[in-house]
């Protein structure tokens, strides 16, 4: 099957570089989103707390063994090759012969489901209020986790390898960032991009930090925790905040990842035409 050439896989890269610099303004709502979080955070109780270090623990353990996020490449790759018929797709080294166009639609199909079902879940754990957001919180962090391994393996690359594994928590700390960390993070992820082990050593080094993508994670909460003070609230704040969330990270994994995918082609000794 015929793959893009040199020039499309330029204007795709430019497309991705101008959604780079968009990602890099603060909206005046991303700041004060985090006031109520500050101002509630004396009066949030002990067990909504200790499901933020069960949050810590299991990002760590994500990053060092895969943790229980683990997606299915198997329906994946079932999608793909129910998009393009006329090739055999068995594994991940048969998705790099796959055009961009059809990644790019498995990754808005997986962006879909995942919002609808991030909406479905938001709304059910909103009915009890604050006290529900306990349940919430972790939820979601897997379904983000997974829908960033989802769309990994739909570029082609392996969520199981511990330098994914990194790049994916990256992600998610890249989404729920300020500009600050915004700026510094598209540095990070690009140097990923690089193959020698120096390179490799200073991304894994600098992840020593990673309790920050929690913390960033929570104060995307602030409003929907006062909020869901009120249940009735709680329900319709909860579906759509979750559904943002979901789609923000899914947006950002595909940019990426797709990012990767057309640097490598580019890179090709001979550009497939």
């Amino acid at each position: 099957m015929k793959l893009e050439t040199k020039e499309e896989l330029e204007k795709e890269l430019t497309i991705i570089t101008k959604w780079e610099k968009d990602q890099k303004g603060l909206w005046f709502w991303e700041r004060i989103g985090r006031i109520p979080f500050k101002l509630l955070d004396k009066l949030t109780p002990d067990f909504i707390q200790k499901k933020l270090g069960v949050m810590l623990d299991e990002i760590g353990s994500y990053i060092q063994n895969g943790g229980k996020y683990l997606t299915k490449e198997a329906h994946i790759l079932s999608q793909l090759q129910a998009k393009v018929p006329v090739l055999n797709i068995n594994d991940l080294e048969d998705v790099s012969s796959i055009p961009l166009h059809i990644m790019d639609s498995v990754s808005q199909d997986i962006k879909t489901s995942g919002s609808k079902l991030a909406t479905v879940q938001g709304a059910t754990t909103g009915i009890g209020g604050i006290f529900t957001l306990a349940i919430d919180i972790p939820l979601l962090l897997g379904m983000s986790i997974k829908t960033l391994q989802d769309i990994a393996i739909t570029y082609g690359f392996n969520p199981r390898d511990r330098q994914e594994r990194i790049f994916i928590v990256k992600c998610l700390q890249f989404t729920t960032s300020d500009v600050v960390g915004k700026k510094a993070l598209l540095n990070e992820l690009s140097n990923m991009n690089q193959t020698d082990s120096q390179s490799k050593r200073e991304i894994a080094s600098e992840l020593q930090g990673w309790r920050e993508v929690v913390y960033t994670y929570r104060d995307q909460f602030g409003w929907k925790k006062l909020l869901q003070m009120v249940p009735v609230a709680g329900i319709i704040f909860g579906a759509i905040t979750n559904r943002s969330m979901i789609a923000d990270i899914a947006d950002t994994g595909i940019m990426l990842y797709k990012k990767r995918r057309i640097l490598e082609r580019i890179q090709e000794p001979i550009a497939k035409n």
